[in-house]
């Protein structure tokens, strides 16, 4: 039988306020008998009762940071919302508010504790949240600055399954109720004032069962918060709509049904605001809000203990404060989390979860059409943005046919002549069967190959030149070169071992620039050769007596002479539009996630895999566009190699580019901000790029290097490309259809890396 609390006060009137300067201490005894009447106060609540309330919070702990030093933002907190009713929520900055609300709108997890939201648990088929039923309204402004008023009122109308003529209904009221300019304004155009009346105004549009706005009247004149304030009350008065709002300025509360004062991740009291000052026996919420603010920091921890302390009333154990594990740790997590038996019935401490649809629609078709329509108005509102975005890949790969892969001009060679009666005079080649100064004939061939000769006095100086960096080889000929030469012509097996030494040049280089140096050599070989074959076919000979007995038929794939630029160009083509897509995609993600966009559209009921797909279409559109440009750049204007069929490369091509988006979803999912996607994006740039046969190959590399390298994302694509491109390979080949596979499966790596990020990475 419960006793009056007229009765409870004169049995206890020795009950002072000595009590006050520390918690109650329970006995252990007591505490069993306790725990029953708070099982009994709980139950005696009926099921309909419990569905009469929009939120349920119980045992809420949320943390951050390490298990040595956690941030404790949430601190068992309990918390019960009647439906049709404005709850206001009041704490300073940082007490867990913006936390606690975004746990209930399902975008952050507890670390413990449950949370019930109109029928189930966020995110549940039976809740309403995410979902159309639910407004939200989050600290950030977060509205696309590009849109106008009606097209920001458009996409969230679109999201929540209204039609355009209900958004324009709507639009209407809102923009007189809220006094805001012409609906063509841009919201980036506005005022901050403005742009929160916006944001608060498509909470309202889609006329939700569930409010929840997080300091709606910042920065608001007066006169149209306290407009707001009326219409939030008159929209409650049917008992269908609940409010939960939070405020800087507490005594606006006093129009709220109840509110919840939040201190240190626990509220000090869950009471109407009349109710509340009259027990504490104040005029001011203020005031109610220092007292108890004074009576926690006396380290009171339950609730009931924190008013008792002030109105003198000695505390009740309630439900609350039993399930928050206030009594002390003798109560263990799982003793508080039990179901409460009475009379051999079973009666959860939270409502049972509504039956909600058995289908689960993964993609809806109005959401797809919203996301698909935001992102191409962006892309259409940034005309500037998106031609530097399809013009930079040209740009690159024009770089690169540039500055890629030419022979070097201009090379200094270092000559010291002793055929000449001076080394420093002129050098003039003779022609026809002429045997002298066979040094100057060979000297001409060499120049024809772009390389500067410059003659030095001696081979000290000559030396000395290389040794400065001024030449990057020095060649020398015997005063009686050009006799020797063609007596080793002339007598065969039979020269003289003198001729033998005074008919050969000596060349010493600089070999510190292995393509230089190599390059070099190959044009002293060829230039001699070209020599030789001219003096002997001049003579009469066969230009193949010159020769060495090797001789190199016409390749099977590429050219006598090739050059770096078709070898590096499919993975550069590759490597362009992957990273560039990586860059684009995590930069469109992020962008929305950091200024709140991404969490709001969650709440209004998109999904994960609707977010995903839109992007993919969206940036797909922009990827082919840059495709088709970086192609006719290297094939039409630079004449890259292309053997194979154009349309399986610009396919591999397009697969990559959507294998890049997909990497680059990954990476906006799991950062947290731009400059961690930047430092993942440029970490796993230089491994791919140096471990992918792009400028080396693979065979060369160790052996680790190159199991890895066989996993890596563009290695199978670049073979691929490059099997096509010199070879003329057809899909049916195993090398190129290994590319297109591999590109497959990274891409479906990728996005369900995506996908489970973005429905399990919540703080």
């Amino acid at each position: 039988m419960k006793v009056p609390l007229n009765m409870r006060r004169k049995s206890r009137n020795s009950y002072d306020m000595e009590t006050a300067s520390s918690p109650p201490v329970v006995p252990a005894a007591s505490l069993e008998l306790k725990t029953r009447r708070a099982q009994f106060q709980t139950q005696v609540s009926t099921l309909d009762t419990k569905r009469k309330q929009a939120i349920y919070v119980r045992r809420a702990f949320k943390k951050y940071g390490p298990k040595s030093n956690p941030n404790v933002i949430l601190d068992g907190l309990n918390m019960t919302v009647p439906k049709g009713t404005i709850y206001g929520l009041l704490g300073a900055s940082g007490c867990g508010k913006t936390t606690l609300l975004s746990c209930i709108v399902g975008r952050r997890r507890l670390n413990s504790g449950e949370i019930w939201v109109l029928g189930g648990r966020p995110g549940s088929k039976g809740s309403g949240v995410p979902g159309p039923r639910v407004g939200y309204m989050p600290q950030e402004i977060a509205l696309y600055g590009e849109f106008s008023i009606r097209e920001t009122f458009i996409y969230f109308g679109w999201c929540a399954g209204m039609t355009t003529q209900q958004v324009d209904g709507k639009l209407e009221f809102l923009i007189k109720f809220l006094q805001l300019p012409s609906e063509n304004r841009l919201v980036k155009n506005l005022s901050g004032g403005q742009q929160r009346r916006v944001s608060f105004a498509v909470a309202l549009v889609a006329d939700p069962e569930l409010l929840i706005l997080d300091e709606p009247t910042v920065g608001v004149d007066p006169v149209l918060r306290q407009s707001i304030w009326d219409h939030l009350v008159q929209v409650t008065k049917d008992g269908n709509k609940t409010i939960i709002i939070t405020t800087h300025y507490i005594e606006e509360t006093r129009q709220a049904g109840i509110i919840g004062l939040m201190r240190s991740g626990k509220l000090l009291a869950e009471e109407s605001p009349a109710r509340l000052m009259e027990m504490l026996n104040v005029d001011s919420l203020e005031a109610v809000f220092l007292k108890l603010s004074k009576r926690q920091n006396m380290g009171l921890r339950r609730r009931s203990s924190i008013l008792s302390s002030v109105t003198g009333v000695p505390p009740e154990v309630d439900a609350d404060d039993e399930m928050s594990g206030e009594f002390g740790d003798n109560v263990s997590l799982s003793s508080r989390r039990r179901s409460v038996a009475v009379d051999d019935g079973i009666v959860p401490e939270l409502p049972p979860e509504e039956k909600g649809p058995s289908k689960i629609q993964m993609i809806d078709p109005q959401h797809m059409k919203a996301l698909v329509w935001k992102n191409f108005l962006w892309m259409w509102r940034n005309v500037g943005i998106m031609l530097f975005i399809i013009g930079l890949p040209v740009v690159q790969i024009i770089l690169f046919c540039i500055s890629i892969g030419k022979d070097p001009k201009g090379l200094n060679i270092a000559i010291v002549n002793h055929e000449l009666n001076n080394s420093m005079d002129p050098c003039i080649p003779t022609d026809g069967c002429n045997w002298s100064l066979l040094s100057c004939r060979f000297l001409k061939h060499l120049e024809d190959r772009s390389i500067d000769l410059i003659s030095y006095k001696n081979e000290m100086e000559a030396r000395e030149a290389v040794e400065n960096g001024n030449a990057w080889g020095a060649i020398t000929f015997p005063s009686n070169y050009s006799d020797s030469l063609w007596a080793r012509f002339e007598e065969g097996k039979d020269v003289a071992e003198w001729d033998v030494t005074y008919s050969t040049m000596e060349i010493v280089m600089d070999m510190s620039n292995q393509q230089i140096g190599q390059l070099l050599q190959r044009d002293f070989y060829i230039s001699y050769q070209n020599f030789a074959r001219e003096v002997t076919v001049a003579c009469n000979y066969s230009k193949k007596y010159a020769n060495i007995p090797v001789e190199f038929e016409q390749p099977i794939y590429g050219p006598l002479e090739p050059n770096f630029t078709d070898f590096a160009a499919p993975g550069i083509i590759l490597t362009i539009l992957f990273f560039l897509s990586v860059a684009l995609t995590s930069g469109a993600m992020l962008l929305e996630r950091n200024e709140g966009l991404l969490e709001r559209s969650l709440v209004s009921g998109l999904t994960g895999p609707e977010i995903l797909f839109a992007q993919v279409i969206t940036q797909f559109v922009v990827m082919v566009g840059q495709t088709v440009m970086v192609l006719i750049c290297a094939f039409v204007v630079f004449n890259i190699t292309c053997e194979g069929n154009i349309g399986w490369i610009t396919t591999l091509t397009v697969l990559t580019g959507l294998c890049g988006m997909c990497f680059g979803f990954v990476i906006a999912c799991a950062c947290d901000n731009e400059r961690s996607a930047t430092y993942m994006a440029m970490g796993s740039f230089l491994p791919i790029v140096m471990l992918c046969g792009i400028i080396w190959p693979i065979e060369g590399m160790h052996t680790v290097l190159k199991c890895i390298s066989f996993v890596l994302p563009l290695t199978k694509s670049t073979e691929s490309m490059r099997a096509m491109l010199a070879r003329g390979w057809s899909i049916s080949n195993s090398t190129v259809y290994n590319g297109f596979i591999s590109t497959f499966i990274w891409i479906c790596i990728f996005m369900t890396l995506s996908l489970l990020l973005l429905k399990f990475k919540k703080g």
